[in-house]
Order: structure tokens, then C-alpha cells, then sequence
């Protein structure tokens, strides 16, 4: 039998709250403010559940230097 997964083209509001359920749900752990400000930056308003998880995860791996918007 063949498994197939659904994916959504439905675009979720990006807010902290959303990032961070994102976040517990794929790293179990928090993202500090300046990474979730960062994903909502490189996402806009609205992003697929999809596009959320990718930046949520790549975000970790950036250098902080990237991350972080000097004043």
C-alpha cells in the first residue's frame, strides 16, 4: 500500500507563537528573540507550515553574526 503525505498550501500568520510551537515541536527547545525575529523577517506575514518548519530548523545553524540586526 502506498503511503502518501499531505501537504498544505495553506498559509499560516508567522508569529512568535507559531515559530516557537514550530520549534518545540521539531527541536524541543526554544528560539531566542533574535531568531524568531529573524525567521519573521526572512518569511513576511504569512508562510505555509511548511516554509515555518524549514526556517525554524536552518535558523540554528546560521552564524549569529547573520542572525543578528546591528542597531
Amino acid at each position: 500500500m502506498k503511503s502518501t503525505v499531505r501537504k498544505s498550501t495553506e498559509k499560516f500568520p508567522v508569529t512568535a507563537g507559531n515559530i516557537t510551537k514550530a520549534a518545540m515541536r521539531l527541536l524541543t527547545q526554544r528560539l531566542v528573540s533574535p531568531e524568531i525575529f529573524y525567521v519573521q523577517r526572512v518569511l513576511g506575514a504569512k508562510a505555509t507550515q511548511e516554509d515555518i518548519d524549514t526556517n525554524v530548523i536552518a535558523v540554528r545553524k546560521l552564524p549569529w553574526a547573520s542572525i543578528v540586526v546591528a542597531d
